[in-house]
Formats: C-alpha cells, structure tokens, sequence
C-alpha cells in the first residue's frame, strides 16, 4: 500500500472514532428536495408551499392557489440500505439501530422522512408537518453509540404583506411543534454500545413550543430581477417547554433552538418563453457564534441554479457546504416528482467528512 494511501486511511479511522462527540452536522428544521438539490440554497428561490418553512416572504410569489394533499419526502444516506435492508422503520427504534450499527461499526447511518399536507394562496398559507429523522453511528471501537433522533409534528401558520407592488415582501410564519428529541449535544452525549432494552421513551426528551419566523424579499424591478432574501429564525429563541408533549412524560426538555439569520442574493434570467434560471448564492446562520462555524465558514455557505423548462421539467445543480449537489423535476399536472443527490458535512473544519445521501419526494396537489 502506498504511503499517501495509508496516511488516508489513518486520517479516517481517527475522524471516525472522534465522530461521536465532535460531529459537524447542521440540524435543521426543514430543508427540502429542491433546496438540496441547488446546493442548499432556498431563501431567496422558493416559491411553493414549503415557503411557509423556508421563507414565509415567499408566499408573497405565489399566483394561484396550492392543496397538497400529499407529499411524502424520504432522505437516506449512501450507506443506509446496507444497514437496515427492508426493515425501513428500523431508523425510529434506537434499539433496532444499535443493533445493526454494531456490525457496520464506523459507518454514519441517515434517514429522513416527512410529510407537509397544506393549503396555500398569496400571502397566506397553513399547513401539517411531520418529520423523523435519525443520524446515528457506532465507533470504530465498539464502545460507543452516537444518536440523533428528532421527531416534530407542527401546526404552521403563514403570513405576506406585499409592499410597493411587490418589490418588498415580508412575511412571518408562527409555529406551534411537538418534538421527541435525542441528541449527542444533550447531556449524555454518548451511549454505551453494550446497552439494550434502549426505548425512545427512556432516552429522548419532549416538550412543546411555539417558535416563529420572520422573512424579508427585495426584488429589483430591473432584468434579471436581482433579489436580496433575509430570514430570522427562531425570533427570540424557541423553546420547547409549554407542557410535557403530547406522547412522552419525559422529565426534560428539548434544547432550545437559538434565533438565527440567513441572507440571499438571487438572479432569474429568462432565457427564452419556456426557459427560465434561477441563481442564488446563499449563507446560513450569518450571526453564529458557534466555534465550529467560526473556523469554518464554508458549512454555511450554498450555492444554486435551476433550469426551469415550462414549468414541467427541472434540471438543479448546487454546491452544499463544500460539495455539490444536483436534481431533477418532472411536474405535470397534479403530480411532483423530485430526486435530488447532496451531501452533508459530518466532520470538523480540521477533519472535513463527506456523507453523501439522497433524498427524493413525489406530491399530489391541485
């Protein structure tokens, strides 16, 4: 074996077993197919229901009415499949997880699903949303076992006021979310990779909250329609402890989610009648004062582009943290089917590492 390929390998097995108590990944509350597709980029581009997550400024692009009656959106990682094979509600049992974890030790495990029925016009929109999300992995040693599990059910209100004939939109959503919690950044930051009887019960911690975004859009009214987008999250901070939770009696709570501030800039050329761009370059949580983020700017950094041809059939390419993404869309008539490849930094500005994933969705709506 040669050295450079040794060396390699000595880097991985130390970023690996280090992976449990120092891993890079950004929890978010919602990111979806198209935004991963265009590098994570979103603020300033979405304008679909998913604005009333994304940037409730947004809802002020909508021209027609949106139901979405369906639009179940599932994301896994590379590795995941070898993991669980059919048994795909493994990822919600932490258990299970262990389990098979044990025989993949040093292998990251993700998966993702939700769900967000909602009823939308211009400048106002309400909707459902559901998510469960797990990211787990056992050492290269055998000794511990990292979790993350997260599981929101949220009621979600969205409002737009359109200013100067639209050139400046802002928008606020308000969010009323149950959520089951197990993180590695809680108090017990790692688990024992010898436990069992493990239950999400025992382990997670669960509260309500009501949390609330606030977006602003400016639109140039000149060709290209350049476009600054800026979204405070969490306004005020969102804390999850107006009662115990509506499936757990856990005698703690969620760790709070710190307000954050995402900004956008965003060009639309229209190429010809049926072919439209979208470009956008993005930096999320520009305020952190998270060391991890300090010392490496790039986790926040996303940039976009779309190809819109008619309306039906969509091409995305995107550059997401320090890797690129790509998608595609095929919409027509009341269906959506999107697929989007990414990847998503798990490691550390010193030890950068890659989790390539997908993450694909379909939607009936009219």
């Amino acid at each position: 074996m040669h050295f450079r390929n040794f060396s390699k390998l000595i880097v991985l097995h130390f970023t690996l077993c280090t992976l449990t108590t120092h891993a890079g990944e950004k929890f978010e509350y919602y990111n979806g197919v198209r935004s991963l597709a265009m590098g994570g980029a979103r603020i300033a581009v979405v304008n679909d229901e998913t604005a009333m997550l994304v940037n409730p400024a947004a809802l002020g692009k909508l021209r027609d009415y949106f139901v979405t009656v369906a639009d179940p959106e599932i994301s896994f990682g590379t590795s995941s499949q070898a993991i669980i094979g059919a048994d795909i509600t493994a990822f919600i049992d932490p258990q299970t997880m262990l389990d098979k974890l044990t025989s993949e030790k040093g292998v990251q495990f993700h998966q993702r699903v939700s769900l967000f029925p909602s009823f939308v016009v211009q400048n106002f929109g309400i909707g459902v949303y559901g998510n469960y999300a797990t990211n787990a992995n056992v050492n290269l040693a055998g000794t511990e076992y990292s979790l993350d599990y997260v599981n929101d059910y949220a009621v979600v209100l969205g409002f737009n006021f359109r200013l100067f004939d639209g050139k400046v939109k802002l928008g606020f959503n308000a969010r009323a979310t149950n959520r089951v919690e197990i993180s590695r950044n809680s108090t017990t930051t790692t688990i024992p990779a010898n436990s069992t009887g493990l239950t999400i019960e025992g382990l997670a911690k669960e509260g309500f909250g009501i949390g609330s975004d606030v977006g602003l859009i400016l639109t140039g009214p000149w060709m290209l329609l350049p476009t600054i987008a800026v979204v405070y999250r969490d306004a005020g901070d969102t804390h999850y402890n107006i009662n115990d939770g509506l499936f757990y009696s856990t005698s703690e709570r969620p760790l709070r989610t710190p307000s954050s501030l995402d900004v956008a800039l965003a060009i639309f050329p229209i190429i010809s009648n049926k072919t439209r761009v979208s470009f956008s370059l993005e930096y999320r949580d520009a305020l952190s004062e998270d060391q991890e983020d300090i010392d490496d700017p790039m986790r926040r950094t996303h940039a976009g582009l779309e190809f819109n041809f008619s309306d039906a059939f969509f091409i995305r390419f995107g550059y997401h943290q320090r890797y690129f993404s790509t998608g595609l869309e095929i919409s027509m008539l009341n269906y959506q089917l999107q697929f989007a490849s990414y990847s998503e930094e798990i490691g550390t500005a010193a030890l950068p590492v890659e989790d390539k994933r997908f993450v694909g969705k379909f939607a009936f709506r009219f």
